[in-house]
């Protein structure tokens, strides 16, 4: 089971505390979670590393990162405005590395049912 460390207060806000949630599912590899709240035509953009357009891509690129899971999740930093979200914080992954990560959030609406973009930074530490 991954440890969350989340120093955010997502209050009363519905958008902040389902960005928790998806950095939480992305830590413990839980690819049902994150398919289900994304749309079909999902663009992931990993800076330097790739970019991964549409579900199917998607998923398959969750299923290859199941072999490495997190053993802690510490969230610094929870944002959210109108269509936009953000995340940042660290991750120590199960074999000993640790990850400091920002990602940010395109919803497919206001209401932020469901996320159409995610911009990924990510170094090892």
């Amino acid at each position: 089971m991954t440890k969350i460390i989340s120093s955010t207060n997502c209050g009363n806000s519905p958008k902040m505390e389902f960005i928790k949630q998806l950095n939480i599912a992305f830590a413990e590899g839980n690819v049902a979670f994150l398919t289900e709240n994304v749309t079909d035509d999902i663009v992931w953009n990993i800076i330097g590393d790739q970019k991964i357009e549409g579900i199917e891509a998607f998923t398959a690129e969750l299923e290859k990162m199941q072999a490495v899971k997190a053993s802690e999740l510490k969230l610094d930093q929870i944002l959210s405005h109108g269509k936009e979200g953000a995340a940042n914080g660290w991750m120590t992954m199960e074999n000993g590395k640790q990850y400091g990560f920002s990602d940010f959030y395109v919803f497919q609406s206001a209401k932020g049912e469901k996320i159409k973009s995610i911009t990924s930074y990510c170094l090892e530490v």
